[in-house]
């Protein structure tokens, strides 16, 4: 908790000065998120769950798996073995996003099993098929026919604004093309030319690889064989490994991983025949195991502020993975708390996760320069009732208990005794983890210890302190722990 102490000498002293030249701050962790796969969206819990998220941030993407599983039944073939179509699942599936006023970024994936060359099945608990088409021109239509009935239905200057990416992660398990990259690069062309001969304003991109793997070599190819190419997406996780990201022995820590594997695929897009296509993280987190101490963790909120310090200027969006725990990737979710990746728990219990996307959201959208790794300062915009915004954090690797930090922050260019609100985040405000291990980690809360839970994710309102004589303000954070300092406007006084 932050609180008001004795001067400590032993204060690690940060400047602000608010009249430094700024650099504009666009949200780009705020807009995009991935979910469960395409049926799950039919669930009240994911329906609520999303409005929730969108509740605290600018949301305008939800990404998922599978919208062509055969649970969806897009596709299928009459007794003479022609394509048959039904819409029916994709239309209540997209009309429920639309109506949250969410957009779909949709991956095309996976294969239906009557289209599928092979009958090879990813291990996730909804099984998959991943094998290339037995038929490419059939694999073309059926990418024609999807696109041309949402065009139909909810008419081109709507989606014209979606985004299409063709597959997920075809540079690992789950695509079984042969040979992998040549196949996969087939499967792009045909889905491309699909969609533009619905209508040349449609987006399309990948290669929606794991790892930022494949993305100079997809745009060179497109770019040689004049192949449309509105958009380049890729995926990283925090604990991905320096050999499969970047080819070397190194040990990266969680803390760089994703912005090093950032630069390097922002690096590569600028040095290409084609240096101003978006860039898109379609997936990235803090792990892409099940780790408790990591996703339902308060872990998270320092991990996210200093992701988004690294981060700024080296994508155009991010989509964390996932907005929520209505998820079935290992199976039907048996505890509230496994370490899912999303921001809201089973049950419409909101994770420490949760709160730290919407402390981070309230930061402004012009940034200051500070010379910390633990401090992101931020101008809010001339309507608002905030002058600066600062994210302040303690950050430790997940396993390690850490030590507690005080800080002394120097403002310049803001008047003595001005008001500041102090937000806190850590495992005793805002994570409803703390509570669920204090009841004795229930499996299944009764309907009771849910509103329990729900109360105990609830952040705490806010400290009203005011900055000392010389516009200094001096906290303690606990480790794993976020503050979101907020520094008030001025009333001016009115003339009599």
């Amino acid at each position: 908790m932050a609180k008001r102490k004795q001067r400590n000498s032993n204060a690690e002293k940060v400047t602000i000065d608010a009249r430094s030249e700024t650099t504009a701050f666009p949200h780009f962790w705020e807009h995009m998120y991935g979910s469960g796969r395409a049926i799950l969206s039919l669930r009240e819990g994911y329906r609520q769950d999303l409005r929730a998220v969108k509740a605290i941030g600018d949301v305008r993407y939800v990404r998922f798996h599978a919208i062509f599983h055969d649970e969806v039944g897009i596709y299928s073939e009459d007794p003479e073995g022609k394509p048959v179509y039904n819409f029916s699942y994709v239309d209540q599936i997209y009309d429920g996003l639309l109506e949250i006023g969410v957009r779909p970024f949709v991956e095309l994936s996976f294969m239906p099993e009557k289209l599928a060359e092979k009958p090879i099945q990813h291990g996730f608990f909804y099984r998959p098929f991943i094998a290339a088409p037995k038929d490419w021109e059939r694999w073309g239509d059926m990418i024609f026919r999807f696109a041309e009935h949402l065009v139909n239905r909810y008419g081109i200057d709507e989606v014209s604004q979606w985004y299409f990416e063709v597959w997920n992660e075809p540079n690992i398990s789950f695509w079984a093309g042969e040979p992998q990259y040549e196949s996969y690069v087939k499967l792009y062309e045909v889905s491309a030319a699909a969609l533009k001969r619905v209508d040349s304003r449609l987006r399309v991109g990948g290669p929606s690889t794991a790892q930022a793997a494949w993305v100079d070599k997809l745009i060179a190819h497109c770019h040689e064989k004049n192949v449309a190419l509105d958009f380049v997406s890729t995926h990283v996780y925090a604990n991905d490994s320096s050999k499969d990201v970047f080819g070397t022995d190194e040990v990266i820590p969680r803390a760089s991983m994703v912005a090093r594997a950032m630069r390097k695929v922002y690096d590569q897009v600028k040095a290409s025949p084609m240096p101003n296509l978006p860039i898109i993280w379609s997936e990235f987190n803090a792990s892409f195991y099940n780790e408790r101490e990591v996703t339902d963790s308060p872990f998270m909120g320092p991990w996210l502020a200093n992701h988004i310090r690294q981060a700024d200027g080296l994508a155009t969006e991010m989509s964390l993975w996932t907005f929520s725990d209505v998820f079935e990737e290992g199976g039907v979710v048996r505890t509230p708390y496994y370490g899912g990746f999303g921001l809201i728990a089973a049950g419409n219990i909101p994770k420490a996760a949760f709160n730290a996307v919407k402390m981070l959201n309230s930061l402004g959208d012009q940034r200051l320069p500070v010379d910390s790794e633990f401090v992101l300062a931020t101008k809010c915009s001339k309507r608002s009732k905030r002058s600066l915004a600062v994210a302040v954090w303690n950050y430790f690797e997940p396993y390690d208990p850490g030590s507690k930090k005080h800080i002394r922050l120097q403002f310049k260019g803001v008047k003595p005794r001005n008001k500041v609100r102090i937000t806190v985040l850590d495992k005793n405000h805002g994570s409803s983890l703390t509570a669920w291990e204090q009841m004795g980690k229930p499996d299944f809360p009764t309907l009771e210890q849910q509103a329990i839970l729900r109360e105990s994710a609830k952040l705490p309102a806010p400290t009203i302190r005011r900055l000392d004589k010389k516009s200094r303000l001096e906290v303690e954070l606990e480790p794993h722990s976020l503050l979101l300092i907020e520094i008030m406007k001025q009333r001016r006084k009115r003339k009599k």
